[in-house]
């Protein structure tokens, strides 16, 4: 900070931070102030709650800013425009080392960089630094509502910050660099973010400087070190090991990747260009046009005879794959018109186009795939999931109604847990999924998984009221069913202290509040042993309770509920007339 602030004190710089708070308020007051009765001033007041209908006072503050002197109102308004405007809040030296950009010079001055306590004091406290995360902000959200509702206050804002992003990166300080470079991002704090963000600026309003500028950078993009830092900020850690490999990232990969048609154009009529290539990653142009969504630069590719728009990367995703991932409808009805795109094809974790959008719950992307003929909807995964298991235990209801609608989809086909998507809807506690699936015949809501537990049993033991009651509407649930543990839904939910569901079971006359577990342990003593108060109250009012009932150890209800201290739980057990006093001491752990 103190370097920075280029010899600025200390004390002054953290007193410019401060001093938006104290502006904030001084805005409040002097706007209630302009009331000329105690009513009005109220509703000023209510008015202004969070920050709203400061407007006026906003205003006052631009014209105090472009009041000062042209450098400081030209710098103030180059600050606010890249705090409303940048993709993600700025660091305090990635703000400052952007103002310092002179666009379209060959060289980047660093004796340029303004101060953090400059920017603060043009600004007139409109801007702060977070001080946790290091980053500039505007003092209030209502500031960025005031200011992006007065375009007129901006000329052509991503035009500007494309420029300087690529005016920084065609400097002669980071042309030096290479790919296989380790640069110093504290001399050059400004790297990472206009190498990941120049093109989406530029995408957004590419002017004929930023596309000249484009262009420059781009005939030299194989080698940049741009394109590392990009591929390093875009990919999973678990391809950093590819990156600085040749092919890194090619100029025709880099405008796929931003989806900026004109440039896409310009570069695949170039002379000797492979529009195919594959980068570090095994992803062709195509790949990552389709997995950033840009349907006009998909269009454009899928048009070229030596295109394959099955072509997998190094993971056996395709172009459609990714799509699918991300939920680009465009990009994916495009794919789908061309006959020679395998929409089945099986990727990482042998799952296909329709397994990932299930699982995203991108239900228009599964829409547009089941309307493909050739499309398995029930292909199941490397782990036996299939997109109907995957979108029930997500929750994406229209996904797993779009499912349950095909005949050739079997809502009880079990992963490799024995699961059912049913299962795994109660697990989660996914009402809706639950609901639609009981809504089929067809659909055994008594099937177990390999630990021979129900819907039902789960989702007493993950407490979720509303699955317990959607299960037991049905005639033909099994509400006493229990598991491999001989662990019964009331059991379970007794174990846990879920009121709801103990209460739900309770009113059931098929359900056996005794049944003991594979420890010879009723809900009493499980519901004791855990200090569940009102659980233990509801089984005492069942007329058949056994309060005395005694586990494999000997420990009873009272027994378990005295030793552990629970005072309120004694006082219910002695209330029965029948309690036995325990005279043998219970082993300790159990």
């Amino acid at each position: 900070m103190l370097e920075l602030c280029r010899g600025q004190s200390y004390l002054k710089v953290m007193t410019d931070m401060f001093k938006p708070r104290f502006l904030l308020a001084a805005l409040h007051i002097e706007a209630i102030l302009r009331g000329t009765t105690i009513s009005r001033r109220k509703r000023t007041l209510k008015s202004i709650k969070d920050g709203v209908g400061l407007g006026d006072a906003y205003g006052a503050t631009l014209e105090r800013i472009t009041a000062q002197d042209e450098e400081k109102a030209k710098l103030a308004m180059a600050t606010l425009t890249w705090v409303c405007y940048s993709e993600r809040p700025l660091q305090v030296d990635e703000l400052c080392h952007a103002l310092a950009v002179e666009v379209g010079e060959a060289d980047f001055d660093p004796e340029n960089v303004p101060s953090i306590g400059t920017l603060l004091d043009c600004c007139q406290g409109l801007i702060t630094v977070d001080a946790e995360a290091s980053t500039v902000r505007l003092i209030h959200y209502t500031v960025q509502e005031y200011l992006c509702s007065h375009p007129d206050l901006f000329s052509k804002p991503h035009s500007i910050l494309a420029e300087t992003c690529l005016t920084y990166l065609n400097s002669q300080q980071v042309t030096n660099l290479t790919s296989h470079s380790s640069p110093d991002t504290q001399s050059m704090p400004f790297l990472k973010y206009s190498a990941r963000y120049w093109g989406t600026h530029t995408n957004r309003d590419l002017s004929d400087s930023a596309k000249a500028l484009a262009l420059v950078l781009l005939n030299q993009y194989e080698d940049h070190i741009s394109a590392v830092s990009l591929l390093e900020q875009e990919l999973h850690p678990s391809y950093i090991g590819h990156i600085r490999t040749s092919p890194l990232f090619s100029r025709l990969h880099c405008a796929s990747f931003f989806g900026i048609v004109e440039l896409v154009t310009i570069l695949i009529n170039a002379e000797g260009l492979e529009v195919d290539q594959q980068d570090c990653v095994g992803r062709t142009p195509l790949t990552w046009a389709a997995n950033n969504g840009h349907e006009g630069v998909v269009k454009i590719l899928l048009e070229l005879k030596d295109v394959d728009p099955n072509r997998p990367d190094k993971s056996d995703l395709t172009p459609l794959a990714y799509a699918s991932i991300e939920g680009h409808e465009g990009v994916v009805k495009l794919l789908l018109e061309r006959d020679n795109v395998d929409a089945n094809r099986t990727a990482k974790y042998n799952r296909t186009p329709l397994g990932w959008a299930a699982l995203r719950g991108h239900d228009g992307v599964v829409k547009l795939l089941l309307e493909r003929k050739d499309v398995d909807a029930d292909h199941p995964d490397v782990y036996n999931q299939t997109p109907l298991r995957n979108a029930a235990a997500k929750g994406h209801e229209r996904v797993v109604k779009l499912l349950l609608e095909r005949d050739n989809v079997d809502p009880n086909r079990t992963d490799k847990n024995d699961r059912t998507p049913l299962v795994c809807a109660a697990i989660w506690g996914h009402e809706e999924a639950v609901k639609l699936m009981l809504e089929r015949d067809n659909v055994d809501p008594n099937r177990p998984d390999k630990n021979g537990r129900t819907p039902l049993g789960w989702a007493a033991i993950e407490g979720h009221d509303g699955v317990v009651k959607l299960l037991l509407e049905r005639k033909d649930v099994d509400p006493d069913h229990p598991d491999v543990y001989n662990q019964t839904p009331l059991r379970n939910a007794a174990v846990k202290g879920h009121e709801g569901v103990v209460k739900v079971l309770l009113e059931r006359d098929n359900v056996d509040p005794n049944r003991t577990d594979k420890n010879d342990r009723t809900p009493l003593v499980c519901a004791a042993i855990g200090g569940h108060e009102e659980v233990v109250k509801f089984l005492l009012e069942r007329g058949d309770i056994d309060s005395n009932c005694p586990d494999k150890h000997g420990g009873t209800p009272l027994s378990y509920a005295t030793r552990e201290g629970y005072g309120t739980i004694v006082q219910l057990l002695q209330a029965r007339k029948s309690i036995q006093t325990p005279d043998t001491p219970i082993p300790y752990p159990l």
